[in-house]
């Protein structure tokens, strides 16, 4: 029985990922696992570009559907629940293919993850509810006065971030920085190889994420929002399933603060920009092997590369 390494498959929003996974999956013994911060809801399938119920049936993946919307997840929670995966693949004699565009959940499994303590819930609930009153530009300032490294490392945008270094910083009395400077726990003992799948006609990539986006609002993304509404009458866009992309905009429109056509361009333009992030993020990674989407063999050249492997 061969000694699989674990198969790390990266890559930007609308890259193939799971095209790829797929392929492997059909020349390999896998266990596939998901690495996707969105994936992980419950009842949130058509924004999320979830794989289709058939498609989870013939090829499962582990770590989808694990969560109610109303539930929080963090890299840690990912850490142990993937690591746990892992031995059960190893176990079975399969291969575990890490499969998904939630870098930092990959590195936390990689390389382990600094010990920064549960935010208190008192400390999470009052700086929800600012932002709510507020929005996020005095949060921000705060941020900026309690940790500027963080706050320069941000965008004032970047709603999700800026909540998060704000919580702890509040909640702990130290700053994200400081925990990252510790130690972190429990690296990856076993072999690993890194595949990032990369495009360099960036376009065209955006024209797919339009197409892709504007298929989504054809197959009732508005409805599935408008679903959760209903189903989870306590949950607003502040929750973090509710941050993924395309959701909060959604959102918006349903709450009346925009149109249905100025919710769909910011959705593809937030799209854009989170892909734009996940490119910046794989081009400071190391010891990845870049496989280019546009080329027709891509598939065959990461299946040779394991092959060489085991």
């Amino acid at each position: 029985m061969p000694n699989f390494p674990v198969i790390f498959l990266m890559g930007p929003t609308a890259s193939g990922k799971t095209d790829t996974a797929l392929y492997l999956a059909d020349h390999f013994p896998c266990h596939l696992i998901s690495c996707d911060s969105a994936l992980i809801y419950q009842d949130m399938d058509i924004g999320t570009a979830k794989p289709s119920k058939e498609i989870l049936t013939s090829y499962p993946h582990a770590l989808v559907d694990i969560l109610s919307p109303m539930e929080r997840y963090s890299a840690e929670q990912f850490r142990q629940d993937a690591r746990a995966e892992i031995e059960k693949a190893r176990v079975l004699g399969k291969m575990p293919i890490i499969v998904g565009g939630t870098f930092l959940y990959m590195k936390s499994l990689i390389e382990g993850i600094s010990p920064i303590p549960e935010v208190k819930a008192e400390v999470r609930e009052a700086v929800i509810a600012r932002h709510h009153a507020e929005g996020i530009e005095p949060l921000y300032k705060e941020l900026q006065r309690l940790d500027p490294v963080s706050a320069e490392r941000l965008a004032p945008a970047d709603t999700q971030r800026i909540l998060r270094a704000l919580e702890v910083v509040l909640s702990s009395g130290q700053t994200l920085n400081d925990f990252w400077k510790m130690p972190p726990k429990e690296a990856l003992e076993y072999p690993y190889l890194k595949f990032a799948l990369t495009y360099q006609d960036i376009q065209r990539a955006n024209q797919s994420m339009e197409k892709r986006f504007h298929q989504m609002i054809d197959d009732g993304f508005i409805a599935e929002v408008e679903y959760l509404k209903a189903k989870y009458p306590e949950l607003n866009g502040d929750y973090p399933s509710q941050r993924a992309v395309g959701y909060r905009q959604i959102w918006d429109y349903l709450d009346g603060l925009m149109t249905k056509d100025e919710a769909i361009e910011r959705a593809i333009i937030a799209t854009r920009q989170y892909a734009k992030r996940q490119r910046t993020w794989l081009r400071s990674e190391e010891n990845v092997t870049l496989v280019s989407v546009e080329s027709s063999d891509h598939h065959v050249a990461i299946y040779n590369t394991i092959t060489q492997q085991i």
